[in-house]
């Protein structure tokens, strides 16, 4: 649908003698009108950004929200705010569809003092605006329309049902399936299907289970809380163009999930953009959901869909990975996990290994934690101590009490390897 929203917002341009972009409800650019002006003015900070990088900052999103521009009915006059990098005033004709607000057109508002465009032309404008709301509508409502093929794609046994369901989805997305995607898992998912993903090609929500990585394509293989968690399958335009579809993600968990660095783009340094930064950044990211907090995993992208099942699978294991990891943040990718890529293939039920047994049992939970910590540290006493804040001579005693629970020798570099293995697989059972 690219052509009709180019051609969509270039009928708004020419009613409103204005360049026009629009942008969907999460503030991602799908279609911008030529602009020749020689007005130094007209690309500022914000607008620059949003062309080049073709999405917004969650600081730039929060400061024109703050107009109320979600609720509006009708076009939204902004002023210029310089200190947050929007040199000119604003015209925002917001996008609807069904009463819901599907995105918006921006128009650079004329210089202070100068007549504003025509009320005539801005009623013709909102009703092409009225029409790309039913468009984006539609394609929203076409990929939850996929979560049927999508969900069978997942849940289908490897062989001939798993190849079948793959064929039944790659003909249902017509040209775009042999396209570049990544699979998204973000678990525990509370709800239903939501209305629609920025991005995404097709949404479900699919069963898992406590326990280990499953076989590729297995929806109950372990999630990082059991229960349910959302699919995605979002398309992306190269695999170095990950920060869009990782923003996506990120607007999917509870808003203080969000990324904080997102929240400082270029050109937002405003009072208020500045309180938007403070407020994502201070809230932290550890909501839970029921016991567990809401993590979400990014698979490695693919092309085409014969490889979806694995990267369904690396999604989830990824998931895990941040639950297990709070370091790797509420977003984390499968190419940056690091050990966890093999652990979450390998710790299919929880470690019951012989050695580990006892060491794991909750009553020496702070002597399974200094044996990770020292193994982390690559066995460097001085280190251990340090991260730990207690003497040497008090980790000494404490390795020698892990030896004798175990009957491992910390020495042996075998033994160091079947420790460490079970101390990381435990964090993700």
């Amino acid at each position: 649908m690219k052509g009709d929203y180019q051609d969509l917002v270039d009928e708004i341009s020419a009613l409103l003698g204005a360049p026009a972009t629009l942008e969907n409800r999460d503030f991602r650019l799908i279609a911008f009108g030529a602009h020749d002006s020689d007005d130094d003015l007209a690309m500022d900070p914000v607008r620059t950004r949003s062309i080049l990088t073709r999405q917004s900052t969650a600081a730039v999103r929060a400061w024109f929200e703050g107009f109320g521009i979600a609720r509006a009915t009708g076009p939204v006059r902004i002023p210029a705010a310089p200190d947050a990098g929007v040199f000119r005033g604003r015209i925002c004709l917001p996008v609807r569809a069904r009463g819901i607000v599907q995105g918006y057109v921006w128009l650079l508002d004329q210089e202070p003092g100068t007549p504003g465009p025509d009320p005539a032309a801005l009623a013709a404008a909102m009703e092409v605006a009225q029409r790309i709301g039913v468009l984006l509508a539609e394609e929203a409502k076409a990929g939850a329309d996929l979560s049927r093929e999508f969900q069978a794609v997942l849940t289908a046994g490897r062989g001939w049902q798993q190849d079948m369901a793959v064929a039944a989805l790659r003909a249902a997305l017509g040209p775009g399936g042999d396209g570049l995607h990544a699979a998204v898992c973000v678990a525990p998912w509370p709800g239903e299907t939501p209305a629609s993903v920025p991005g995404a090609a097709a949404v479900c929500v699919v069963p898992l289970r406590g326990g280990g990585a499953g076989e590729p394509g297995d929806a109950s293989a372990a999630g990082p809380a059991g229960g349910l968690a959302l699919a995605v399958l979002l398309r992306l335009r190269s695999t170095d163009a990950l920060a869009p579809a990782l923003t996506a993600v990120a607007r999917l968990l509870p808003r203080a999930a969000e990324p904080a660095a997102a929240a400082a783009g270029a050109g937002t340094s405003g009072s208020r953009a500045r309180a938007a930064a403070g407020a994502s950044a201070g809230a932290g990211s550890t909501t839970a959901t029921g016991s567990h907090r809401m993590t979400a995993g990014v698979a490695d992208p693919v092309r085409g869909l014969a490889e979806l099942p694995v990267a369904w699978e690396q999604a989830v294991a990824a998931a895990r990975a941040a639950v297990a990891e709070p370091r790797f943040g509420p977003v984390a990718q499968w190419s940056q996990i690091g050990p966890y890529r093999l652990l979450a293939s390998l710790a299919s039920d929880p470690v019951d290994d012989p050695a580990a047994r006892t060491l794991l049992a909750p009553a020496h939970r702070e002597l399974a934690r200094t044996a990770e910590v020292f193994l982390d540290c690559a066995g460097q006493a001085g280190r251990a101590a340090a991260a730990l804040g207690i003497h040497r001579q008090t980790l000494y005693y404490r390795l020698g009490r892990v030896e004798q629970l175990t009957g491992l020798d910390l020495d042996a570099g075998e033994d160091r390897l079947l420790l460490h293995m079970a101390l990381k697989a435990s964090r993700l059972a």
